[in-house]
């Protein structure tokens, strides 16, 4: 058993098991357990780094085809990025930090395909090589494919580094964070998303909670948990966002159906039928659309499935 990556405690509690629920990669059980000093939520037993790459499928990111389908997904997907557009631009606004954007974890770009059309200088870099080729083909975003840690890139040159949806799936995210400190121009912004383990929806759903995403997800953060860690790595924490019109409904729509959610299904190659892909994305839509009312009053209460944070060197 590895010592707690916050408070280096070694004593845990198992808090239930599971397997991949979304995209069935593996039947192997894996628990989530909770330090008994900090609370902090992690993956046990850790899977080497060979085993890990293995629950990761090849076309793991959103990448549209000519499909009439895929670009009314596409259009879905513009809209509801659209508040994390707003929130990163926001933060660049109040820096007086010059320089690009970098987005770590940019997957095909579309983000910062977004983010360029807004007149903003931007970079990508993504561990898949394959993904840092469709940013660059599809949304003529500059993208490299490494490791944050040692990717080739000059310090001091961003005026911000957003992660979305990364922290979570990293062995050491101290490692990323002391990274983005050195990276980031003076008053630059680091602005850093992940599910919420203190949310609602992952007290009322447990291992069937979204979020978990077993067994990619090796740590599961509280917004508590992200703020002490930002902290800890130099960051100075100004502000926080409980709702993600992206990723709180939709997060719900796939805990309850999974075999519903279009991506996991595009990534199974679930064969289908075009009228049974049609009826199957209307209902799951249908389920987002009714799951957002819950989703707008967790976060309401500082209790949303996802939190985002913007935070500056200290």
């Amino acid at each position: 058993m590895s010592a707690c990556l916050m408070c280096g405690c070694g004593q845990v509690t198992a808090i239930f098991h599971g397997s991949d629920r979304l995209y069935h990669t593996t039947t192997k059980q894996f628990s989530v357990v909770r330090c008994d000093e900090c609370g902090l939520l992690r993956l046990d037993p850790t899977p080497s780094l060979e085993e890990l790459q293995r629950y990761y499928p090849d076309n793991y990111w959103f990448t549209p085809d000519q499909s009439a389908a895929s670009r009314l997904e596409e259009a879905y997907r513009r809209l509801v990025l659209r508040d994390h557009v707003h929130f990163v631009a926001q933060a660049l606004a109040d820096s007086k930090a010059r320089g690009p954007l970098l987005d770590v974890g940019c997957g095909g770009g579309l983000f910062l395909g977004m983010m360029r059309e807004r007149g903003l200088r931007v970079v990508g870099l993504d561990f898949s090589r394959e993904a840092a080729g469709i940013a660059w083909a599809r949304q003529r975003v500059p993208a490299v494919a490494g490791d944050l840690e040692r990717a080739p890139l000059r310090s001091g040159s961003f005026a911000g580094l957003t992660m979305f949806h990364v922290m979570e799936h990293l062995y050491d995210p101290r490692a990323y964070l002391k990274a983005a400190r050195e990276l980031l121009a003076r008053d630059g912004r680091l602005v850093v998303q992940v599910p919420n383990a203190a949310s609602w929806q992952a007290r009322f759903l447990g291992r069937a909670w979204n979020g978990v995403d077993i067994p990619r997800h090796l740590t599961n953060f509280r917004g508590r948990d992200l703020e002490k860690m930002l902290e800890g790595a130099g960051f100075e924490v100004l502000r926080w966002k409980h709702f993600s019109l992206r990723d709180n409904p939709a997060g719900l729509a796939s805990s309850l159906a999974p075999s519903l959610d279009p991506m996991a299904r595009r990534v199974r190659r679930v064969s289908e039928a075009g009228i049974a892909r049609l009826m199957k994305d209307l209902t799951y839509f249908a389920m987002v659309v009714a799951s957002l009312p819950f989703a707008v009053a967790e976060a309401a209460c500082g209790a949303g499935s996802t939190v985002m944070i913007e935070a500056r060197v200290r």
